[in-house]
């Protein structure tokens, strides 16, 4: 018996326990085999920014197809309000829609497609976008600068899924004030 626990031996038998260690708890874990994308509800966010932002807010209506809204952060830092709201691409690549008041609004969106370089300009829903690329990070921007807020659709989705994001866009109407009633 000394032999099988000491030496080469040993280590080849303390080896095999091992392997059949291993080998029985890969096949008694569960594994799933589905890609597990989280989803957001990014509602909450859209009713607080129409309800508090200084501007109007566009949002997708409705998401494309097959996509899936996988981040909604919405920001009020010294008073610029700030929304991204990102997606997973029916092709699984990476979408975002963001909008702000920040200003110099050139400077924020030269800062969030990463250049300040113009490639052309696409009509998208009867508006006109400006195109941006960014070779070395494989991004692409579509900006479109409104009267008080930036609207910023980039990511490294391919041209026609961002001119899907933005064409989707819808103005966000304010919320409506009803009046409380006062007591007779």
């Amino acid at each position: 018996m000394q032999r099988f626990t000491q030496g080469f031996y040993g280590y080849v038998v303390a080896m095999g326990v091992c392997l059949v260690g291993v080998v029985i708890f890969l096949f008694v874990t569960p594994q799933s085999r589905t890609e597990r994308i989280p989803r957001v509800d990014y509602s909450i966010d859209v009713a607080n920014l129409r309800r508090d932002a200084p501007f109007p807010v566009w949002a997708p209506e409705p998401v494309p197809a097959n996509w899936v809204p996988n981040s909604s952060r919405a920001t009020n830092q010294k008073g610029v309000v700030t929304w991204r709201l990102g997606f997973a691409t029916a092709e699984r690549r990476h979408a975002m829609l963001i909008q702000s008041d920040e200003k110099p609004a050139a400077g924020f969106a030269s800062r969030m497609a990463n250049t300040d370089q113009a490639t052309g300009s696409v009509r998208i829903a009867g508006e006109s976008w400006e195109q941006r690329y960014r070779k070395d990070k494989n991004q692409r921007s579509l900006v479109r600068l409104l009267p008080g807020s930036t609207v910023v659709v980039t990511g490294t989705a391919e041209w026609d899924e961002l001119t899907a994001l933005a064409s989707s866009l819808k103005q966000q109407p304010k919320p409506t004030e009803t009046p409380t009633p006062t007591p007779s």
